[in-house]
């Protein structure tokens, strides 16, 4: 990212909704708002390669692993508003497992983008499903979102839910039960 074109083009945002961009508080805003689309972008930047960094390792376990509860920051692509919330993610494996940090990296590579929930959620599934080969994997998202909060139907208390799911999570109703039994249980 060009951060000088973003601070130009912010001074002129500022502008054109009638502010003055020289006035004392927003001297430097136009830096600012570069320096946090840039952090908020950032996930266009990563390689997956690079993120797992070789953290697969083979492993005879082939019980659930469910990393829940991981909290994400992203921008809705329609409004460029932030949604906000938190991931849930699970799979079955088959031989491989995945180092249990690299999980939450993997969520905020997708949503460190201009997202919309459903697309962000197949992402994480998809690359799990992709990397390891589990008998399944499961993602549920559950947000937020500033552009239904703040302007058009201004609903505050509302949230969406998205999943996907492979393999027998697809297939068999009981191991999905388990999961959204499991993801619904308080924390230790």
């Amino acid at each position: 990212m060009n951060l000088d074109v973003v601070k130009n083009l912010t001074t002129n945002l500022l502008s054109e909704i009638g502010e003055d961009p020289s006035r004392e508080g927003l001297l430097d805003t136009p830096k600012r708002v570069a320096e946090a689309y840039s952090f908020l972008t950032s996930g266009y930047d990563k390689d997956i390669e690079t993120v797992l960094n070789d953290a697969i390792f083979t492993e005879k376990y082939d019980e659930m692993v469910l990393v829940k509860n991981i909290d994400f920051y992203s921008l809705c692509e329609h409004h460029m508003l932030p949604f906000f919330g938190k991931v849930h993610v699970a799979y079955l494996p088959d031989g491989k497992i995945i180092g249990l940090s690299k999980i939450p990296r993997i969520v905020e590579v997708f949503a460190r983008r201009l997202q919309v929930q459903e697309r962000m959620t197949q992402q994480i599934a998809d690359t799990i499903n992709n990397y390891i080969q589990p008998k399944g994997v499961a993602v549920v998202s559950e947000a937020s979102h500033m552009c239904m909060m703040m302007r058009g139907v201004e609903k505050q208390n509302s949230s969406a839910m998205a999943s996907a799911v492979h393999g027998l999570f697809k297939e068999d109703a009981r191991t999905r039960a388990e999961f959204l039994n499991l993801i619904s249980m308080k924390n230790l």
